[in-house]
């Protein structure tokens, strides 16, 4: 899948269907002139309906359509005969699908199972025939109910990536050289900052044909929780993830002091992510010689309170030892 094929962030316009009026009709045959009433009901009007899709990653599919209308109920008949329901229009939406209101920003609802179903705009009922208002002191009315019209709204979907592992670290890190590398993925890859602009998922092959799936989030910079960058675009992604990698490249002018600004980023954006099980990979250290690595791991046993790892994805150094690790955390 390309950048510009993976769309997460869609406004949409939806209209359910209004429902049927009721019929106003009085029984009149050739051997009883006089039958009374017998308006059927009108038929309810078509709900729009989201529904969870497992075999779906992106709302590219919304990108050229954004406006969606079901169907009108059909009016009562003669005969009692109710009118047909208006056909409900199915929006399929890949797992991990939040829906907001435009108008409040609040949070609708989420769809996270594979066909789940919510019905985020509900057709209109349809109006009662005059059958029903058939009383003692009134035995021909000659007025029957309309039918209630379909509810019309503005909806934001968001997408947040349903992974296991997510990546974290600052651009140009090597999180997508790291996920093309334990993966079978093909993320862009290029010596530059922001060479990702989207979410990349990956299936992790471990041992015993078991798997599990990772995610290279977009690059954080110092400032993202407040929108500074694509900030908000990107850390949403990480909200799914159970378990977070953090990478930071062995080059770094100060290890410690990078993990901490990633943290303090995540706790701003969210407190909850501190939550998550944290572990950080430390990249490209096949530019480390043994004395260097020992140097650095001592100072690094003072100053993180968390465990680390030393890796490197081109020279495929302490790759499986990740994958066990992960698997560890994500097992625990």
């Amino acid at each position: 899948m390309t950048d510009g094929n993976f769309v997460d962030y869609v406004k949409m316009h939806i209209t359910s269907g209004n429902g049927g009026k009721g019929s106003m009709h009085l029984l009149r045959e050739k051997y009883n002139a006089k039958g009374g009433p017998d308006g059927g009901d009108g038929g309810r009007g078509g709900h729009i309906i989201l529904r969870g899709n497992q075999n779906l990653w992106t709302l590219y599919h919304f990108k050229l359509k954004r406006h969606h209308k079901a169907e009108h109920g059909s009016h009562g008949s003669s005969n009692r005969s109710t009118g047909a329901d208006g056909q409900d229009v199915y929006l399929d939406v890949p797992l991990g699908t939040v829906v907001r209101d435009t108008e409040t920003n609040n949070i609708l609802f989420e769809i996270t199972a594979h066909d789940e179903e919510r019905i985020i705009a509900k057709g209109g009922k349809g109006g009662r025939g005059n059958w029903h208002f058939k009383s003692s002191i009134n035995q021909t009315p000659r007025y029957a109910q309309p039918g209630i019209p379909g509810e019309e709204k503005d909806i934001l979907l968001e997408l947040k990536v349903l992974a296991d592992v997510g990546l974290v670290g600052f651009p140009n890190a090597g999180k997508s050289t790291l996920l093309s590398v334990i993966t079978s993925a093909k993320p862009k890859i290029g010596d530059y900052e922001f060479t990702t602009l989207k979410p990349n998922l990956g299936i992790v092959e471990y041992r015993d044909y078991k798997s599990f799936v990772m995610a290279d989030i977009p690059g954080i910079i110092e400032g993202a929780s407040e929108g500074k960058g694509l900030g908000h675009y990107f850390l949403r992604h990480i909200e799914r993830n159970s378990t977070l990698l953090f990478l930071i490249p062995a080059d770094s002018a100060d290890i410690s002091k990078e993990y901490d600004i990633l943290l303090n980023e995540l706790k701003k954006y969210n407190p909850e992510m501190l939550d998550k099980e944290r572990f950080i990979a430390i990249s490209k250290s096949d530019m480390l010689d043994d004395e260097l690595m020992e140097e650095m791991s001592a100072e690094l046993d003072k100053d993180l309170n968390i465990p680390y790892m030393f890796i490197s994805s081109v020279a495929q150094q302490g790759i499986m030892e990740l994958k066990d690790k992960l698997w560890e955390m994500l097992n625990n």
